[in-house]
């Protein structure tokens, strides 16, 4: 088995040690695979999502995700968690600065970055540009689901826009 298949094995099995609950398994298995290689980003996303979604320690998740941006720019995946991290922590900059990069990655799905500007921008009460970007999520979506959440979304926002 090469070096890589080696990895992506042991990064399936964290992922399914994570969806079964065995969080300090998937920890040391991802410890083990930046052993292995320090250089390989994917494993520094999972194990920042840990950290970020399971134990709550937001600096060494957003410290993790940095690791990945910086040794795999171009894993679609990184912007997804760490726009989520960001939006979190209102670090609208820095958040905007990612979605502007992830719309340039391929493999990156258009909606859900369309989608994470309108959170942002709803949750900074920039209602017309949060409608303008739910309105982009459902225009750039084959997903049903999608879109139905994106018009619930413009609703919810032009309802807001009558408590001004």
């Amino acid at each position: 088995m090469d070096h890589l298949t080696k990895l992506e094995e042991m990064l399936d099995n964290a992922n399914a040690a994570i969806k079964n609950g065995h969080y300090e398994k998937a920890e040391n298995i991802l410890e083990e695979m930046i052993k292995i290689d320090p250089n390989y980003g994917k494993t520094y996303n999972h194990l920042g999502f840990l950290y970020e979604t399971k134990f709550k320690e937001y600096e060494k998740g957003e410290t993790l995700y940095k690791l990945c941006l910086e040794k795999s720019p171009m894993y679609p995946a990184i912007y997804y968690n760490y726009s989520v991290l960001l939006s979190t922590l209102g670090k609208w900059d820095e958040l905007k600065e990612l979605l502007d990069q992830a719309l340039n990655i391929p493999g990156v799905t258009k909606s859900t970055i369309y989608n994470e500007y309108a959170i942002m921008y709803e949750q900074q009460g920039k209602l017309d540009q949060a409608i303008e970007q739910f309105r982009n999520a459902g225009l750039n979506t084959l997903d049903q689901a999608t879109l139905d959440r994106a018009k619930k979304s413009i609703e919810r926002c032009k309802s807001k826009k009558e408590l001004f």
